[in-house]
């Protein structure tokens, strides 16, 4: 039975693959409702290393599936439970303690957007366009989603974007900040795989530890904790750190093990 959101798994890279492409991935209240229990899975999986989340048909995500408004926002009841499962579903992805990774081509609009900012890196093809459109429906973004896209374009751009409402395109998304790397439609799929493997072939704790630190400095963190000061000095005595220095003074790759 096809599902319009599900997990793959690729080796070391698990996908949450968003795949509705008749409506240009637009997310339906089942989907967001599907989505932390699929975070978890790859959370939970030791195999997995990365969390890369992606479109299917040639777009990321077409925001919430409008279709489902006049339900979805039927009463306060509703507005309530709707809105509960878009933000669990963004939460989940922010909180995942893997590296998480947004591959985007075409569309991202709205929900879209929010879903790629929770991740920690964006990278995106050349036809990837971006827009953010709450004052096109007469709503304003959610402060989670807003103090994203300020951490990652600044204040006056955020207000841009919120503002007008316009297409973004990607070379000018890379410009900004608000994706990370850029590379030409043609090639994107191959350039992002690369990417992709070579991070998930690194130490996973260490990937789970640098998150964790630079999280917590961007969370405000400006004096080390004893949390903080864990995180750098534990790895010492790990078994990646003694795979790590032997397979640099060999000269070949290193072969990391630690789940």
């Amino acid at each position: 039975m096809h599902s319009p959101i599900r997990l793959t798994r690729d080796g070391a890279i698990a996908t949450l693959l968003i795949d509705n492409p008749a409506r240009r991935n637009a997310m339906a209240r089942a989907m967001w409702a599907a989505v932390p229990a699929l975070v978890a899975a790859a959370v939970a999986d030791p195999a997995i290393a990365v969390l890369r989340l992606a479109g299917s048909g040639g777009h990321f995500c077409g925001g919430a599936d409008i279709a489902e408004f006049g339900a979805a926002y039927a009463d306060a009841a509703a507005i309530a439970d709707s809105n509960r499962l878009i933000r669990e579903a963004i939460e989940a992805i922010a909180a995942c303690p893997k590296p998480s990774i947004a591959t985007i081509r075409g569309a991202c609009v709205g929900g879209g957007v929010a879903m790629a900012l929770a991740c920690d890196l964006r990278l995106a093809a050349d036809d990837a366009r971006f827009a953010v459109t709450p004052v096109r429906l007469g709503l304003t973004y959610s402060h989670a989603d807003t103090r994203r896209l300020v951490l990652a374009v600044g204040a006056n751009r955020a207000k841009e974007m919120l503002f007008s409402a316009r297409a973004v395109e990607a070379q000018e998304a890379a410009r900004i900040g608000l994706v990370d790397r850029l590379w030409d439609a043609a090639g994107f799929e191959d350039e992002a795989a690369r990417y992709l493997a070579a991070i998930a072939a690194t130490s996973r704790p260490a990937l789970r530890g640098v998150k964790a630190m630079v999280d917590a400095i961007a969370a405000g963190a400006a004096e080390e904790t004893p949390a903080l000061a864990a995180l750098f000095a534990e790895p010492f005595a790990g078994e990646d750190f003694q795979e790590g220095y032997r397979a640099f003074l060999e000269k070949r790759p290193a072969r990391f093990s630690a789940p």
